[in-house]
């Protein structure tokens, strides 16, 4: 989905409640042109994303966009031995990455 189409539904969801791009703007605490730019798909940063889907009570929408748990053949791999998720990168991959020689 592209900016414009996603400001779009942002437009649609202040329309259908029936608030101004003012009292949305308001609400949400950002200028009306910043809102304007957000609905015509001109950018917008993720903190001022993030107040409009509040200020439009539609905290759903940041709820779908987080990815639906997928069983990982490594983790299964992992659970069946006993071993448990690594929480941190090894110190052997940490050397490398910061340029220390491989063994």
């Amino acid at each position: 989905m592209d900016e414009r189409l996603f400001g779009a539904q942002i437009r649609r969801a202040r329309l259908y409640e029936d608030i101004t791009q003012v009292e949305l703007a308001d609400r949400a605490n950002i200028s009306p042109v910043t809102l304007a730019k957000l609905e015509t798909g001109q950018g917008s940063t993720l903190r001022t994303l993030i107040k409009e889907i509040k200020a439009l009570d539609r905290e759903d929408w940041l709820e779908s966009l987080e990815p639906i748990p997928a069983v990982s053949p490594l983790a299964l791999s992992r659970a069946m031995e006993g071993l448990r998720e690594p929480q941190r990168a090894s110190k052997r991959t940490q050397k490398v990455l910061r340029g220390g020689s491989r063994r």
